[in-house]
């Protein structure tokens, strides 16, 4: 959606007067998958897609908003209280709410927002949503929060008013994303660096299964348990082991008759995909997709056979990809549904797309859903 056609939709709603316009993209990351609550590093990008919102100040002390895309509406106050009942507004009213308790000033506010990140399709619409609002307070309050506490901003509403403990790196692709580059974020020390991400001569592309399996946030607290579990049980010989990221397969496997078969593979998982950040890092300073691409394949396999977050669908994406020669492939996100992120040379593209798609809707009765990404920048005004 344009900036004149939310500007038109908010004209609809709340009158004429000319609102603000920020938008937020989603993101995709490239490796470095469940690693973000370890201490690890991830290497996310921001997209080409994401959320825009027009906004205006109201001079009252409530929030009118309106989904476009729900065509729902919602009214909150500001305090603790006043916690809407939809989902989707619960992220403006979280967000609003961890302003104010970092000393921020929020006051009411109209908006009308849209957004072209699929649902669901673990492109981060979420986070895309949270780091416009948080970006675009932060402007219009002139609140004078850094970059990095607006991200955070975002991972605590998650946390405090949606009920998932995520990592960071969503919303920080979605505040710090530089066109043309992916950045390595080390989760632990915060620190990150870009890296120049222009493969010429391949595209980027992400296949949705349109699946999202029930289980996915409890597995997902239950992955997380299993690691503390298992760098609780390293740090009893390694005091100075905090998380899994500091640990080595050598000290996994001194521990591994304290902790269950499970935990293990967990943890193996974990500790083999921080080195792959690395390498995929190394590679790419030196131009080299094709170890890039390999890597991809070594974190699907380690996602869906150790870490265990994989499905029959995005398997079957795998296996294809495998096939029709695609240089790197994986599950992207928590897993359990969602994408495959590929990496494809420009000359195997059409005959990629149009093979999984006929060979999956086979298997699965329906199409995968098809979705180009191009690396973009990150929260901005328009």
């Amino acid at each position: 959606m344009t900036k004149k056609e939310i500007t038109q939709i908010f004209h609809e709603k709340f009158g004429n007067e000319t609102p603000e316009v920020y938008a937020s993209p989603g993101r995709i990351n490239l490796i470095g998958e469940h690693t973000d609550y370890n201490g690890s590093f991830v290497f996310p990008g921001a997209i080409d897609k994401g959320m825009i919102a027009a906004i205006r100040l109201n001079g009252s002390n409530k929030v009118r908003a309106y989904a476009a895309d729900l065509n729902e509406s919602a009214e909150f106050g500001l305090d603790e209280a006043d916690a809407p009942k939809p989902n989707w507004a619960r992220y403006i009213f979280g967000v609003c709410r961890e302003t104010i308790k970092r000393g921020g000033k929020v006051g009411g506010f109209d908006t009308a927002f849209s957004g072209d990140v699929p649902l669901g399709a673990g492109m981060s619409s979420s986070a895309a949503l949270e780091s416009t609002y948080a970006f675009a307070l932060n402007e219009l309050f002139h609140n004078g929060i850094d970059k990095f506490e607006l991200a955070r901003i975002g991972q605590s509403t998650e946390h405090n008013y949606v009920g998932v403990k995520c990592g960071i790196m969503d919303q920080f692709a979605s505040i710090f994303g530089k066109k043309g580059h992916l950045i390595r974020l080390d989760t632990k020390s915060m620190e990150y660096a870009y890296f120049p991400f222009d493969p010429k001569g391949y595209k980027l592309v992400l296949l949705d299964s349109v699946v999202k399996h029930e289980l996915a946030s409890s597995a997902y607290n239950k992955r997380r348990e299993s690691c503390e579990a298992a760098a609780r049980a390293i740090s009893k010989r390694h005091p100075e082991v905090k998380f899994l990221r500091d640990a080595s397969m050598e000290m996994l496997n001194e521990a591994k008759g304290e902790i269950s078969a499970e935990d293990y593979k967990r943890a193996e998982y974990v500790i083999e995909e921080t080195q792959r950040v690395l390498d995929v890092c190394a590679a790419l300073e030196k131009g080299d997709y094709e170890t890039v691409g390999q890597k991809m394949y070594e974190t699907h396999h380690g996602m869906s056979k150790l870490y265990e977050v994989s499905c029959d669908e995005l398997d079957v994406l795998n296996d294809l990809a495998k096939k029709y020669g695609v240089t790197g492939s994986r599950v992207m996100g928590g897993g359990f549904g969602g994408c495959t992120i590929n990496l494809v040379k420009d000359e195997l593209y059409n005959t990629f797309i149009d093979g999984a798609k006929k060979e999956f809707k086979a298997q699965f009765g329906h199409e995968p859903k098809v979705y180009d990404v191009v690396i973009n920048d990150g929260a901005r005004k328009l």
